[in-house]
């Protein structure tokens, strides 16, 4: 297949270019040219998608892959552009459509964000706005733009959380870094919670299948395809880097009353008996108990989550970053103010 990218140099998009090679296929790049390095063997066509694409004017390809649409206006152009240039739009969406995370096990029935156009627009106007706030909103809308302008064509992807080398976020290089250090580790809540993730090679390999069949549709994509605990994420982490750890378990009242911040402080961790936000009425109790049904009778499959992990201690591994330089996870000094303070307990 002939595969034009959007995005395609860190996380997902560069594993999946990787991944694409592998199988032969002609891969087209589009992106701004700021994180290129490594890439081979590959088109590189070097703008920006704020911009108008003219650069893609007069070329066919047989699916695009949309790793970086996030701005509502720019999906409507991509998509308009492309509409009778390509076969299939692949998005890739997120969990965080969804209004909230309250019920467990939800499907893609349930119901999302909603947003006008003309309110997303308003909004991000300006490029120093704080656009995340509306993250989820935005992705709503974006799937929404996308099958308006290619009906029947686009796959709307709701990846959970993504894991592999590359991975911008640190939030399970967090976990694997700290691990690898040793010693008395804080981990939060119930250890026999369950935790939901997904290696970026894993999805890349199924969405090219998925490209190959022009199959089209909305699909949550994330994993195993088992309940995996945070218990067990974390022992397969020792296992992977061979550390000495002794695992602390601290309920999640203790961690809330300390003002820990779920998923940024505590990457994976989501409050199972407290609502996130005080404006919150409930718990977000099916954060990680996401439905996934439809995208495995779709054929999505997992490799063991060792290997997931190596992969990511390698990488990780190989990195030279201060603890100041940390996107996610708690500093060391913050985890022994902690300790001391659930010991006198």
């Amino acid at each position: 297949m002939k595969i034009l990218v959007l995005g395609g140099s860190r996380f997902l998009g560069r594993t999946f270019v990787e991944a694409a090679k592998k199988q032969n296929h002609e891969i087209t790049i589009f992106n701004r040219g700021n994180q290129n390095e490594g890439l081979k063997d590959v088109e590189i066509i070097t703008s920006d998608r704020f911009g108008t694409l003219t650069e893609l004017s007069g070329r066919f390809w047989d699916a695009v892959l949309d790793t970086s649409g996030f701005i509502p206006y720019t999906v409507a152009n991509s998509t308009e552009l492309l509409k009778d240039r390509v076969n299939q739009y692949t998005f890739i969406s997120s969990i965080s459509v969804y209004k909230d995370w309250v019920a467990e096990s939800f499907d893609e029935e349930y119901p999302i964000h909603e947003m006008s156009l003309d309110e997303a627009n308003e909004l991000s106007k300006n490029a120093d706005a704080p656009l995340y706030e509306y993250y989820g909103q935005f992705k709503a809308l974006c799937e929404q733009i996308a099958e308006k302008n290619m009906p029947g064509r686009v796959l709307k992807v709701r990846a959970g959380q993504l894991i592999g080398p590359n991975d911008y976020t640190d939030r399970i290089p967090y976990w694997i870094h700290r691990i690898a250090k040793g010693g008395r580790v804080l981990a939060p809540g119930n250890p026999n919670r369950p935790v939901q993730v997904i290696d970026n090679l894993d999805l890349s390999n199924w969405i090219l299948k998925m490209m190959a069949t022009g199959t089209a549709g909305t699909f949550n994509a994330t994993g195993p395809d088992y309940t995996l605990t945070m218990k067990e994420f974390l022992e397969e982490s020792i296992n992977v880097t061979g550390a000495k750890v002794e695992l602390s378990w601290i309920p999640e009242k203790f961690l809330l009353e300390q003002n820990v911040a779920p998923w940024t402080e505590m990457p994976l961790w989501v409050p199972e008996d407290y609502p996130l936000a005080p404006e919150l009425e409930k718990p977000w109790k099916g954060t990680f108990t996401v439905n996934i049904n439809k995208a495995l009778e779709h054929g999505l499959t997992f490799r063991p989550l060792q290997e997931s992990l190596a992969e990511i201690y390698q990488w990780e591994d190989q990195r030279e970053i201060s603890e100041n330089e940390w996107k996610s996870g708690m500093r060391s000094n913050r985890e022994q103010e902690l300790f001391q303070l659930w010991d006198k307990q």
